[in-house]
């Protein structure tokens, strides 16, 4: 069983940096795509970033790109959310997510695992 939970959220100003940190207490961390996305108010809910089974590969989406880093540690169930240079369009409820079939399913969320996710909130 996949139980997510999303720590490290909070307040920062335009250009500040935030560490994601999800934690899962199953027992099928390894065998998942793991993954954020996130939901401003009044949007849907958006794909931000994906990692593989044995993070050596990592997939962002353009908004994020060379600001963001996601990266897992298979050893302690966990993955990171390493975000830098914050605008104000990043605010938002960031959620942890895993799959557990491949990483089309989880950018379409398709059987994804979530977490209750954490505010982010980019603002001078």
């Amino acid at each position: 069983q996949v139980q997510l939970v999303e720590s490290g959220g909070g307040f920062v100003q335009p250009g500040g940096s935030l560490t994601l940190s999800c934690a899962d207490s199953g027992a099928t961390f390894g065998a998942n795509v793991m993954g954020w996305f996130r939901q401003a108010p009044g949007k849907d809910r958006e794909y931000v970033a994906a990692i593989n089974r044995g993070g050596r590969n990592t997939y962002y989406t353009d908004s994020v790109k060379g600001r963001f880093t996601i990266s897992r540690d298979n050893t302690k169930n966990t993955v990171l959310l390493q975000m830098t240079n914050l605008k104000p369009e990043d605010t938002a409820v960031y959620y942890c997510a895993a799959n557990p079939s491949d990483l089309i399913s989880f950018k379409q969320k398709i059987r994804n695992y979530w977490g209750q996710g954490t505010q982010v909130t980019v603002s001078s």
